[in-house]
């Protein structure tokens, strides 16, 4: 083992399995109050804090674990060449009684590092330049899609349960894959399909989650701030329009960073909304029979979707409106860029007069 680690990245789901496994392995519950320390780098806690700390054996516990957070405070104005040197000469004769972990969560690193922005990467280089040298370095990715469904079925499985594959993807896109989130309501979904109403566990079998139960349990919650975002932009209600995004990004945890999710999330309501325009669709009864299963609507949102798909005269708007969010979606992958600049520059042109081309009939449903 090292004597100091770099939990590199922001990642909280994958920094909370690491906090848990160190404390699991290293920290004996009954000594915490004694061998766990939390500290966040500031003007009141140096790193020359932090290193007496941990070359201070402690009276109560033969071992101790320091979590040293504030790391972006080591990297700004000055060179701070005193507290690297510092760090330098402990790691030469660590402590063999201490273990460093330093939190560097002011940087994000995406599940495809050749896509890291380029503040990012600046971070990133010189944090490995730097405490690199003498610690082990722990890249906390963002989870990929494909990798999150695998720990979505293998979850329920260690759980003695099951999820149909369909499910596990949309519940993984539903949330834009955000690891905290999805591991919150994938709990849910599995107490919720072992509840003695359920028919599964009364038969013997393992509990199931299916699609059915993504769309009642997960999309529901996480759609009706959604729904209300697509009916301002239907009325073309511009000021609304841009109150409610901002309050989906204020309400998101990863902020400007579920931007794509939300775009997602945005493209496949307006994709609903063409079918139904397409199929002339006027009542919530009809519209199960238009729309397939992994691409329905929650029930509360029945006719509020209806509603909106007739505001649009034709379906050459929606189309349009779908040519649009794509654009915003490209202008989001491609590069570093102001995340909420694009989605509000997206809300202006949603909600402006339609182009002449988008007046005439497409049949669009991708």
């Amino acid at each position: 083992m090292r004597p100091g680690y770099v939990l590199l990245g922001s990642a909280t789901f994958l920094y909370e399995r690491a906090r848990r496994g160190v404390l699991a392995t290293l920290v004996p519950s009954d000594l915490r109050d004694f061998c766990l320390h939390d500290l966040e780098l500031s003007s009141d806690t140096t790193v020359f804090d932090v290193l007496n700390l941990a070359q201070t054996p402690s009276l109560m516990a033969p071992f101790q674990v320091l979590f040293v957070r504030g790391l972006k405070s080591l990297y700004g104005r000055g060179a701070k060449k005193d507290e690297f040197a510092a760090l330098e000469r402990y790691f030469r004769s660590p402590n063999p009684q201490a273990l460093l972990l330093f939190v560097a969560d002011h940087l994000s690193l995406p599940s495809d590092l050749r896509r890291m922005e380029r503040e990012d990467k600046e971070r990133y280089d010189r944090v490995r330049e730097t405490l690199g040298e003498w610690c082990g370095i722990v890249e906390l990715q963002a989870v990929s899609e494909e990798d999150a469904v695998q720990w979505v079925l293998a979850t329920a499985t260690e759980r003695d349960a099951s999820v149909d594959g369909n499910a596990a993807r949309e519940l993984v896109d539903a949330l834009a894959g955000d690891m905290m989130l999805i591991a919150t309501e994938l709990e849910k979904l599995l107490l919720y399909v072992s509840a003695p109403l359920r028919g599964d566990s009364q038969h013997g079998a393992p509990a199931a989650v299916t699609l059915a139960d993504v769309e009642t349990m997960v999309l529901a919650a996480k759609q009706r701030s959604l729904y209300e975002l697509t009916d301002a932009l239907s009325r073309r209600d511009r000021a609304r329009a841009l109150a409610l995004l901002h309050g989906l990004l204020n309400a998101s945890d990863g902020g400007e960073d579920s931007a794509i999710g939300h775009l997602f999330m945005l493209a496949k309501t307006y994709r609903q909304m063409l079918v139904l325009h397409e199929k002339n669709v006027r009542d919530s009864r009809s519209i199960w029979q238009v729309l397939w299963p992994g691409f329905r609507v929650p029930p509360f949102a029945a006719d509020l979707l209806i509603q909106q798909a007739r505001r649009f005269k034709t379906a050459g708007q929606i189309a349009g409106a779908l040519r649009s969010i794509a654009k915003a979606d490209l202008d989001l992958r491609s590069g570093p860029v102001d995340k909420t600049l694009v989605l509000e520059r997206l809300v202006l042109a949603l909600t402006g007069e339609p182009n002449s081309a988008d007046l005439s009939h497409h049949s669009v449903v991708a």
